[in-house]
């Protein structure tokens, strides 16, 4: 059985709740997809975190290039 410093499990869970904050200001439409690709946003494996990060940090800048062009 692995045992993780408690940095490390502090660590993880700012990274998982950077990724719910991100996550929530996506579309519904947009969490439907993510939730598809990836099961659900509280039960993610650790190793791709970093990746759905990256996704949805993507998806809002398009989503704010969007908004602006609306503007």
């Amino acid at each position: 059985m692995k045992t993780r410093s408690e940095a490390l499990k502090r660590i993880e869970d700012f990274r998982r709740q950077t990724l719910i904050d991100l996550y929530n200001r996506c579309t519904p439409e947009q969490q439907n997809l993510f939730n598809r690709m990836y099961v659900s946003v509280t039960d993610i494996p650790d190793e791709k975190i970093d990746w759905a990060i990256q996704q949805c940090e993507r998806t809002i800048a398009k989503n704010n290039e969007k908004r602006d062009e609306k503007l």
